[in-house]
């Protein structure tokens, strides 16, 4: 497996007197020691690659309190996707605007081959299942 994340595990101050600050993430034992990343960075990483994507728009935020879709801005793009781990593999949901007048079938069987690839190569953990929810549809100038 080629890695070159053995340092992704996140230390605060009291990490100088041994001790590391617990993250909710993924993890992996290797023979140099055990690898967590942050869900954070996987999602940052996904939604990176995404929105790279031919026809996604933006990632979606929903507000609850008014059911109302608006595009996420790129430093708060995590808030669209949704990381989970289930059995040592990635369960990834996309909150995402696609573009008005694409195949969303096209659209989202691009975006699971990207992002399938990418973060699996990125991290080194399988994804075992991508969920994509259509949140709205745009017109792009």
């Amino acid at each position: 497996m080629k890695m070159n994340l053995y340092n992704m595990c996140v230390k605060d101050n009291s990490a100088r007197k041994g001790m590391v600050k617990r993250m909710k993430g993924s993890s992996m034992n290797t023979h140099l020691g055990n690898i967590v990343i942050d869900n954070e960075v996987i999602a940052h990483y996904a939604g990176s690659v995404a929105v790279e994507c031919f026809g996604i728009v933006g990632m979606a935020g929903v507000n609850v309190k008014d059911g109302l879709v608006r595009i996420l801005k790129k430093d708060s793009i995590t808030r669209g996707i949704n990381v989970s781990l289930k059995g040592n593999k990635l369960v990834l949901d996309f909150h995402v605007i696609v573009a008005y007048g694409v195949s969303i079938l096209a659209v989202s069987d691009n975006l699971i081959s990207n992002v399938k690839y990418k973060v699996e190569e990125y991290t080194g953990i399988e994804i075992e299942k991508i969920n994509i929810f259509v949140e709205g549809v745009r017109v792009i100038d």
